[in-house]
């Protein structure tokens, strides 16, 4: 999946060794904003010092995200990741919705013009009396 936006904000980095394998492990998270008509804020991470090195993002970079997202139950409560594998620089998603203005109200079909005679209480264009 794709999502492309403007760097908002980028979170310090985080870091720390595995329980189990022993070795080293880095992410980077940032916050992204789309530019549509209905701008939406979107926390993503890039895992792994290879991954952050290759993919450098700055504060008001306009990119392209391509990621993957994965869902995780925990004592019961389910946690969900958006983990970015490439981040292209300058890049508007082609396929991302694009700011339209608003439809214009379609105008009101117009009456039929009615005569009406007064004296006789007819409505000329129908045979009802009112």
């Amino acid at each position: 999946m794709e999502i492309s936006g403007k760097i908002i904000q980028v979170l310090p980095e985080q870091g720390g060794v595995s329980k189990t394998s022993g070795k080293e492990w880095k992410l980077q998270a940032y916050v992204l904003e789309t530019q549509e008509q209905y701008p939406r804020k979107v926390h993503f991470e890039v895992f792994g010092e290879d991954r952050i090195k290759a993919n450098p993002c700055q504060l008001d970079d306009i990119v392209t995200v391509s990621f993957d997202i994965e869902s995780r139950e925990f004592n019961g409560r389910w946690y969900t990741s958006i983990r970015a594998w490439k981040i292209q620089q300058g890049v508007v998603d082609a396929a991302a919705p694009q700011v339209v203005p608003a439809a214009q109200p379609a105008p009101a079909p117009q009456a039929n013009v009615e005569t009406f005679d007064a004296a006789a209480g007819v409505d000329e264009t129908t045979d009802l009396p009112f």
